[in-house]
């Protein structure tokens, strides 16, 4: 079969994934890329030659392709890979799916309605710390999840988020949205259930307090990014706008009874993620992130603080995230072709998003429970069977 045809809109810090779809020979070419920054436009021809480079969307969309990446920032999500679900092609759009549940929803239902095909970026799911765990779940090794407990320590968070667009809620809503995407979609995944109600409460501790700021429109996280900018209070040449929390914490109630909660801190020295979830006979927690961390299980009874009963490392794995971009490129190119079920999810994607963006009202208003908004049966049952819409093989 020849290459796939794709485009990608957007070559700034996610340029990443659309060097990785780029397999001439291997099932797919990069063979289009839009961005309205000169200088991202200019690294795209670097990047790809030979591919049509361009500041506009709809002459992006005129080109022969067969998929488009959405790779811009959370806001012009929907403005983006709406009109190219509209023009018949193939979607991979980065997480969040968008920043607002009714742009979800939009979205969600033109996939539905033009059968063209919605994959969502969501890595974590190939993760090999995520799928070890989850393997061990599914293997009834701890029983029936009851409770899912996130430790996000952002140690990056200063130079990651709090100097471009993401500090600016106008763009991103807020970090619990943006970043915690993620999380609240891996919770959801170990547990087997999506929040039916959500509470948070949060606060812009540190950054906020930082008068610091400057314009990097036309700079790349690289540039400025460094383990030397220590402490949190240090931080220089922050975003103009920062109206983000920069802590946050999050609490679930799932649609199967289980409980969850979610804490993120970008002030934190190290950067990793902890999860402990617990079921009916025993609990799994991990010890790091990458390649080799541990994931300790213990199923018996102890008197006290316990070696684990069982320990298991996590897999090497190479590339960007501990290898899950790579097979996250892969698993979207493999759905391009053939279609069917895949280990990621727009409806899984949309209720991450549903969560984050109530869980972000409850932060901002009194911290009470708020109830999630259900999708339409009709778009549920529409994605869980694989987006069975008839599609020409290519």
């Amino acid at each position: 079969m020849r290459d796939l045809r794709i485009g990608a809109v957007g070559f700034g810090n996610r340029g990443e994934l659309a060097r990785e779809a780029h397999r001439p020979g291997g099932g797919a070419e990069i063979v289009a890329v839009c961005d309205v920054s000169e200088r991202s436009r200019a690294e795209a021809r670097g990047a790809f030659p030979g591919a049509f480079v361009t500041g506009s969307l709809d002459e992006l969309l005129a080109s022969e392709l067969d998929a488009v990446m959405v790779l811009t920032p959370d806001d012009q999500h929907a403005a983006t890979a709406i009109p190219a679900l509209e023009a018949g092609l193939a979607v991979f759009c980065e997480k969040p799916l968008a920043i607002s549940i009714d742009d979800c929803g939009r979205i969600l239902e033109a996939a539905h309605r033009t059968g063209s095909r919605l994959y969502v970026g969501h890595n974590m799911r190939h993760m090999p710390v995520i799928r070890l765990m989850r393997s061990l779940i599914q293997d009834g090794r701890i029983g029936e999840v009851k409770a899912v407990w996130c430790r996000h320590f952002v140690g990056n968070g200063g130079d990651y988020y709090f100097k471009d667009w993401h500090a600016d809620r106008s763009k991103s809503l807020g970090l619990l949205l943006q970043k915690g995407a993620h999380d609240i979609d891996v919770i959801h995944w170990l547990a087997g259930a999506y929040s039916t109600r959500v509470q948070a409460i949060g606060a812009l501790s540190v950054y906020g307090a930082i008068d610091d700021h400057r314009d990097r429109s036309g700079e790349r996280a690289e540039e400025w990014f460094s383990l030397d900018n220590w402490p949190p209070t240090a931080a220089e040449g922050l975003n103009p706008i920062v109206d983000v929390e920069d802590i946050s914490q999050m609490n679930m109630v799932l649609a199967n009874g289980a409980l969850a909660s979610y804490q993120q801190c970008h002030f934190t020295p190290d950067y990793w993620r902890n999860y402990t979830v617990i079921g009916t006979e025993g609990r799994i927690e991990n010890f790091g992130d990458e390649s080799g961390a541990e994931v300790r299980l213990w199923n018996r009874r102890h008197p006290s603080a316990a070696p684990a009963d069982e320990t298991f490392i996590v897999p090497e794995a190479e590339g960007g995230h501990g290898g899950a971009d790579g097979r996250l490129v892969s698993e979207f190119l493999a759905f391009v072709r053939d279609g069917g079920a895949t280990e990621t999810s727009p409806i899984a994607a949309r209720n991450a998003v549903a969560a984050g963006v109530v869980a972000t009202a409850s932060l901002r208003g009194d911290g009470c429970a708020l109830p999630v908004p259900a999708l339409p049966p009709e778009l549920v049952g529409y994605f869980h069977g694989g987006q069975q819409a008839p599609r020409r093989r290519v």
